[in-house]
């Protein structure tokens, strides 16, 4: 423990400053980003923009996409033209980016704010990861490195957290807190961040030529044909993670009864079910979806200490398996503590596997490409990312999407009620069914719940989780052993 102690100790100031920058930034994106599929298919008459799934997937999937493709360009530009004139530039476009997306309400410009959110992000992601690279040492980063994820998770949970309290009350909000949060890093960047030394090398190469040596050194990485094919298993890893974001806040918001959770906290502790719940006594499923972090921050440390005796791949095959159980519990239940339960199953194997892909992925790298495979690691997340948009659009919506379904049940009573418009909300569709059907709310959500099994989905979720853990096994007992 002293040792460890002594090792925190020795870390540079510019250590916590950047620390710090990351634990706001995270604050400000995951405060949205949760809260996001919410706000594009949500209907208007809340103040969210009614697109279809279908609208919700190209956005999401685009942009993030973007978020972590861009860094292996946006690296070269900050080790060009200096770490913090390319943090005060993401910080603006951070600030005009979330204002855009408070205000802009049709499909191409939300599509276009979103990428250019995505821009900032990927101008800032690169700056903190080499700042925690270049502050510690190799006796030094396994602890720096923990105390920049613990970092991320912290804003991971109270963005997330601070939006689900709001958002019911208030969309604009969330992007406005958005705002407040990221702005505080000008406090840090001006006053307290010291501009590390740069190579001066890297300041007389044509940019130019950075980019086209960048896209050189994929290709060089990316000639191991094993390698190539682990990334490729690991795109189906990420595509079921991402539906933490992508239709899970939507699932919840749709099918699960969340009053149940209000009332066992309400019954503990008044004043923060209160703070955090709905006028109609539930818990949104923003907040809900804040507690994957909020398991994180609890339990990494015991997790890490517990796997770190397997193989990556073994222990990664472990964490999938464990995350597609969650998933699937996530996606399986309408009664909250069964949601809440799939979380912690989903973190745990989040916790297990995740840390081991970055471990793989150094451990197989020639002594001298770490670096160079390092950087194309997060091509498979990326590409997650794409992917985790095809299912979570109109595949989801046909399989459990809410309104979808009703038109199902609509359509074959023959009732007339008119199309989703500007005019007609889709809460007004819904409104208008339930009362020609002669249900409740709740009635008529139970009703087509069991009629028409929304809940199928989680096949499809797990099923992707786990033909990444039988890719995996093969991969590593005949690939690897493989003389190709």
């Amino acid at each position: 423990m002293s040792g460890i102690v002594k090792t925190i100790k020795s870390f540079p100031k510019v250590f916590w400053v950047s620390n710090t920058m990351e634990l706001f930034e995270r604050w400000a994106w995951y405060g949205f980003y949760m809260a996001f599929a919410l706000y594009l298919v949500g209907s208007k008459d809340t103040g969210a923009l009614g697109f279809t799934p279908n609208e919700k997937s190209i956005i999401m999937s685009t942009g993030t996409w973007l978020l972590y493709l861009l860094p292996l360009f946006t690296g070269a530009i900050a080790d060009r033209v200096g770490y913090k004139k390319v943090l005060i530039l993401s910080y603006a476009m951070y600030i005009s980016g979330y204002w855009m997306l408070s205000t802009f309400n049709s499909f191409s410009l939300v599509l276009a704010s979103y990428i250019y959110l995505a821009v900032a992000g990927a101008l800032f992601k690169p700056i903190i990861s080499a700042m925690i690279s270049k502050t510690t040492t190799s006796e030094t980063s396994s602890i720096g490195f923990g105390i920049f994820y613990m970092m991320i998770n912290i804003g991971g949970f109270i963005g997330p957290f601070i939006a689900g309290a709001i958002y019911k009350k208030s969309w604009d909000w969330v992007f406005y807190i958005s705002m407040i949060t990221i702005s505080i890093n000008y406090i840090f960047v001006f006053f307290f961040f010291k501009e590390p030394g740069r190579d001066e090398s890297n300041k007389k190469e044509p940019l130019g030529q950075v980019f086209i040596q960048a896209l050189k050194n994929i290709g060089v990485a990316l000639r191991n044909f094993k390698y190539v094919l682990f990334l490729i298993i690991m795109i189906a890893f990420w595509t079921a993670f991402n539906q933490l974001y992508f239709s899970f806040p939507v699932f919840v918001d749709d099918w699960v009864d969340t009053s149940n959770l209000y009332n066992a906290l309400h019954a503990v502790w008044p004043w923060l079910a209160e703070s955090i719940g709905t006028p109609e006594g539930t818990i949104t499923a923003v907040t809900i979806g804040s507690l994957d972090a909020f398991f994180i921050i609890i339990f990494q440390i015991w997790i890490s200490g517990l796997v770190m005796r397997y193989k990556p791949l073994n222990a990664m095959m472990s964490g999938i398996f464990v995350l597609a159980i969650g998933v699937g519990m996530m996606f399986a239940f309408q009664n909250s503590f069964f949601v809440i339960l799939g979380i912690l199953t989903f973190s745990i194997g989040e916790m297990a596997s995740s840390p081991k892909f970055t471990e793989y992925v150094g451990s197989i790298a020639p002594p001298d490409k770490k670096a160079l495979y390092m950087g194309t690691s997060f091509l498979p997340i990326a590409m997650g990312y794409l992917f985790a948009g095809v299912v979570s659009g109109d595949i989801y919506d046909k399989a459990a999407g809410k309104l979808y379904l009703l038109k199902q049940e609509v359509a074959k009573r023959g009732l007339s009620i008119p199309e989703v418009s500007d005019s007609f909300t889709k809460n007004d569709y819904w409104n208008k069914a339930a009362e020609l059907m002669g249900m409740s709310d709740s009635e008529l959500t139970n009703f087509i719940w069991i009629n028409y099994n929304p809940s199928k989905i989680w096949m499809l979720y797990a099923g992707i989780a786990v033909s990444a853990v039988i890719a995996l096994f093969i991969y590593d007992k005949f690939i690897l052993k493989s003389k190709a």
